[in-house]
């Protein structure tokens, strides 16, 4: 199972290119409102440097690639479509984008930093894009707010000012947020409002929906089309705002990627996805070189186009994962595959968690596992690192 990121924007700001350069499918783009009606899921991928080296292995992927010693690991990009102003009132495709963003475990957020679309996603000039990531917020933050008040209008109803736990109502109410009754009372604590909710006003109601969404909907903004003057001046501006100090930003340009990647496929370009760099391999003309250094001044200015930094940035930063390797401590079997396999897990996983995430049999019989790298026995409950490469000694074995 892997990460699910939500790909979130008003129409016309580069979404479904950025998706398309992520995944290399072929959705449609465009520049009018509802391009993109459902929502497509793609394979993209985060770099992990690869263990096989430090163990003078070649590795052999089961799934995603190995190129020059960088693993790319996959993850589910969902590009979800519509979002406009009400969408929590069920304007535009309201219902479904809601339904469809609470599968995601982290959002990334292209913003036309350009300025050049409004917030109804039409052509314009001079548009604030501050408007576009405050908008998004106010959307999720009452969404949030609705699915709160239901909750504690349920308690309030079934207990009538008796003593019960908040706590266990409102993760009820939430629980398709992925929040449980213990994050939710340390939401609420941390909140300093107290655990009645009779003694709640509307804006400590508000602060606890924004707060919840904040821990559960985390977010990165990808500043699109950072390849223009005026969304390199909007950048300055915004990032140098304490209002924005929750977000995480990237400068990207999904146009970038997309053509880098299409030059590479056709042979033009040595480039890797993600790299600050690349050569010119191939017979190109002239307007053909003169764009291709544009994108190299882009490129080097901002360490890549920002397409795959924006991904790794949601699932290493934001969700704080780790990479974990499947090792053998004896050397591996080469029919069976060297460095098979890479895993994403939570931050904080443990041993037992890692078992656990490959299958249940080996998790129920797990014994202990192996630190390769040091040949010392771990426990179940040892905090697994990133790019750790962990042999896991069961009693059982998963089942074919």
């Amino acid at each position: 199972m892997s990460y699910r990121i939500g790909l979130v924007g008003k129409p016309s700001v580069g979404k479904s290119t950025f998706f398309n350069a992520a995944t290399m499918n072929d959705v449609p783009e465009g520049a009018y409102p509802f391009t993109t009606i459902d929502p497509s899921v793609g394979e993209a991928y985060v770099r992990v440097e690869c263990a096989a080296p430090e163990f003078d292995e070649t590795c052999t992927p089961s799934v995603g690639v190995c190129r020059e010693g960088t693993r790319f690991v996959p993850v589910q990009l969902v590009d979800v479509a519509g979002l406009v102003p009400g969408a929590h009132e069920g304007r535009g495709l309201g219902n479904q984008f809601l339904t469809d963003l609470n599968e995601t475990d982290v959002l990334v957020h292209v913003v036309d930093f350009s300025g050049k679309t409004d917030i109804e996603g039409e052509a314009t000039e001079g548009h604030d894009p501050r408007e576009d990531i405050d908008f998004l917020e106010e959307e999720l933050d009452q969404w949030y707010l609705d699915v709160l008040e239901k909750g504690i209008e349920k308690f309030e109803t079934k207990y009538h000012g008796a003593e019960a736990a908040i706590e266990e109502e409102l993760a009820e109410q939430m629980s398709a947020f992925g929040i449980g009754k213990d994050r939710m009372k340390q939401v609420i604590l941390a909140e300093e409002i107290g655990l009645d909710p009779e003694a709640w006003d509307d804006d400590d109601r508000e602060e606890l929906a924004r707060e919840i969404r904040k821990r559960t909907k985390p977010m990165v903004v990808a500043a699109n089309k950072m390849d223009t003057e005026p969304a390199q001046a909007n950048w300055e501006e915004i990032t140098n705002d304490p209002d924005y100090d929750h977000l995480s930003f990237v400068p990207a340009s999904a146009h970038a990627e997309k053509a880098l990647k299409n030059a590479d496929e056709a042979g033009v370009v040595d480039y890797v996805a993600g790299d600050d760099e690349f050569d010119i391999v191939g017979d190109v003309s002239g307007d053909q070189e003169a764009g291709l250094r544009q994108i190299e001044t882009f490129v080097e200015e901002y360490g890549g186009t920002g397409v795959q930094q924006s991904i790794e940035e949601a699932v290493f930063d934001v969700l704080g994962s780790i990479a974990v390797f499947p090792g053998s401590a004896n050397g591996f079997d080469d029919e069976k595959g060297v460095f098979r396999d890479c895993f994403l897990l939570p931050e904080g996983a443990t041993t037992e968690d890692f078992a656990f995430h490959i299958h249940s049999d080996i998790g129920e019989g797990l014994l202990h596992g192996t630190d390769c790298r040091t040949d010392r026995q771990v426990s179940k409950g040892h905090e697994l690192a990133h790019r750790d490469v962990i042999e896991l000694i069961s009693t059982k074995q998963a089942a074919p």
